[in-house]
């Protein structure tokens, strides 16, 4: 049953489709100009805006490993 799951994780992962990072208006902006520092700030602007929801998810779990960790300890004693 584990190997299904195997297998259909690697296939989403090599099925991924090419996308546009940038919105309609800020791609024809970044067009426009020669100037490429304005690229890089809306660059690290999309990730920077793209790293919360990672960190939070990141800190949920830590919780709820502490919490289940904790939990198990209390169990055993």
């Amino acid at each position: 049953m584990k190997n299904k799951y195997y297998i259909l994780l690697l296939l989403v992962c090599f099925s991924a489709i090419s996308a546009e990072a940038q919105c309609a208006m800020c791609r024809a902006v970044l067009e426009s100009e020669a100037d490429l520092s304005q690229a890089k700030g809306v660059n690290n602007g999309i990730v920077y805006l793209m790293m919360i929801p990672y960190i939070l998810v990141a800190i949920t779990g830590f919780y709820i490993y502490k919490t289940y960790k904790k939990k198990s300890g209390e169990k055993k004693t």
